[in-house]
């Protein structure tokens, strides 16, 4: 065997032992977004009206005077006095816009009242324009509201399912505006990952490297990894981006245990540890029963009746044994010695309270 054919064996053994990922990597798409890339939010006022008698009162004033004003925008001159408006109902309509949205596209739309109304069921929403934060008008919403439920009303209760005045409309706006993004025309590209850690940027980092046979990536900080873009992929940054989001990479995560008091939720990460410690853990009980005898004085004693109290007092300890945890253990370890115990979920949360008080939990405890 040649010299040259054997170093192309051991350069692809060496490509294939980088890219073979481990059982718990996960996607690059998966843990970063590309920064410029992102939702845009959409609001607007509206009216749903076709309400069989369930839209807002008389004193929703603003729908009364939303109705006037788009009656004398298409020519019906009324008096705000004369409307009901038991069929209609003002809603807020949200929605969001995707990024790359063009022209004629439709996306889904949110429609929630803010009156009184009781029920949007069978209603129309109206033509309402969609504003983003600027200002501007980026979409416009129209068309058959679905509610998902329903509610019915009696002389004597009431029966609803879900939420009857919040409703939606799948693809129920129109896209009249485009953001303004000039995609291929970027020189580099800038990575955001969801939860920012040094470690697991460095490992973006190396992994796009790797790939790439370069150093096109470098990390900005513990969130942030900034993407040169080569001159073969100069108008075809897609290629590019699609390669980069199927790189698989591990994150890495701090140690912490997650308490919720109001729920006895405990969570422990992957790499928690303990310190050598000792625990015992055991419930103490006391009981009280209180009783009445009544005291009869003797026939011609010229005595009360009286009524004398009596108090029985238990207590019960539990017998625990004292469990010992060696220094370093895996949270499976950790977690057999706390089933042992035989703890609730109450009491697992005031062990790990004092653990940490000892100074022997080696993780952040973190009460939500």
């Amino acid at each position: 065997m040649g010299r040259e054919m054997l170093a192309k064996i051991v350069h692809s053994m060496a490509i294939l032992i980088v890219l073979v990922s481990p059982a718990d990597a996960i996607r690059i798409k998966d843990i970063a977004d590309i920064k410029g890339v992102r939702h845009n939010q959409l609001v607007g006022y509206g009216l749903v009206v076709g309400l069989n008698g369930t839209g807002d009162d008389e004193d929703s004033e603003f729908t009364i005077q939303s109705l006037a004003s788009m009656l004398v925008r298409m020519g019906v001159k009324v008096n705000p006095k004369d409307i009901s408006v038991d069929n209609v109902a003002g809603v807020m309509v949200t929605a969001e816009l995707p990024p790359f949205a063009r022209i004629g596209s439709r996306i889904d739309v949110l429609v929630s009242s803010i009156g009184s109304a009781k029920s949007l069921q069978g209603g129309t929403l109206l033509l309402t324009p969609l504003k983003a934060a600027n200002g501007e008008v980026y979409a416009v919403a129209q068309g058959p509201v679905s509610v998902g439920g329903f509610s019915a009303t009696g002389a004597g209760g009431r029966v609803q399912k879900n939420f009857v005045t919040v409703a939606a409309i799948t693809g129920g706006a129109t896209i009249e505006k485009e953001l303004p993004f000039n995609f291929l025309e970027k020189n580099s590209l800038t990575l955001a990952l969801h939860s920012p850690d040094f470690t697991t940027a460095f490992r973006v980092a190396e992994a796009i490297n790797t790939a790439s046979y370069g150093r096109l990536a470098a990390t900005l900080d513990a969130g942030t990894i900034e993407v040169s873009v080569p001159e073969k992929y100069h108008g075809n940054l897609v290629q590019l981006i699609s390669m980069i989001e199927g790189l698989e990479v591990t994150p890495d995560t701090a140690a912490k245990v997650i308490v919720n008091e109001r729920t006895g939720t405990v969570v422990m990460g992957e790499n928690v540890r303990i310190a050598t410690v000792a625990i015992s853990h055991g419930n103490l009980s006391i009981e009280v029963k209180e009783s009445a005898e009544v005291s009869q004085p003797l026939p011609l004693s010229k005595g009360e009746t009286v009524v004398i109290p009596e108090s029985d007092i238990g207590m019960k300890e539990e017998k625990t044994p004292l469990f010992l945890i060696e220094s370093g253990v895996s949270i499976g370890e950790l977690v057999r010695a706390l089933n042992a115990l035989g703890v609730s979920p109450r009491d697992l949360i005031a062990i790990f309270q004092a653990i940490k008080a000892a100074g022997a939990l080696r993780a952040k405890l973190e009460i939500i």
